[in-house]
């Protein structure tokens, strides 16, 4: 990003300048990153007020059952591997997951989802505590395909307000050729 702007937002993490908000290792998708420090602060605002819209698109091991549905839990370290987040009863972050079905297979199924908070691996969590592991997760269940050697989680669509002009946007960001390989060979 330094290369391609002449000048990032240096709030938040001094290592990652004008960095609003992440994805996970292996998430392919759109990303929004602030210029200036009024931008920052403005995008910052919004991600907490959960004004910020964020869609996935999630291919999983399992076929779904029904069309739609949400999963709400709290979310914390796991126990005994610091490495991943758990499903936690009674402390840990508020976590909300809403999805609905896009395309279902024999023993796969596409995912839209859209969170409502966005706390450290929420999607690949929720969906291995329903049963459904995220293909290619091998931190959360899913099994590698040789299509795939990451998880199967896109990040497609981000809608927000322009920091300065308050002008709604929207970002979509079709599916990368190693995901649209993978949906293909299921068809």
């Amino acid at each position: 990003l330094l290369a391609h702007c002449s000048r990032l937002a240096i709030q938040g993490s001094p290592l990652r300048p004008g960095i609003v908000h992440r994805l996970d290792q292996g998430t392919s998708g759109v990303l929004v990153v602030a210029k200036s420090e009024a931008a920052y602060l403005s995008l910052v605002h919004q991600f907490k007020a959960h004004t910020v819209t964020k869609d996935y698109l999630a291919l999983v091991y399992g076929c779904v059952a029904g069309s739609r549905g949400e999963i709400s839990t709290l979310l914390d370290r796991h126990p005994k591997d610091r490495k991943k987040m758990a499903v936690v009863e009674g402390k840990g972050r508020d976590a909300v997951s809403r999805w609905q079905v896009e395309k279902r297979w024999d023993e796969f199924t596409l995912l839209r989802v859209q969170i409502e908070t966005g706390r450290t691996h929420q999607i690949r969590v929720h969906l291995q505590a329903a049963g459904t592991p995220l293909v290619g997760d091998r931190l959360y269940g899913g099994i590698a395909r040789p299509e795939i050697d990451r998880p199967a989680l896109h990040a497609s669509r981000l809608e927000f307000e322009h920091p300065t002009t308050g002008v709604p946007l929207r970002f979509i960001v079709p599916l990368p050729p190693d995901l649209r390989a993978l949906v293909a060979a299921l068809a």
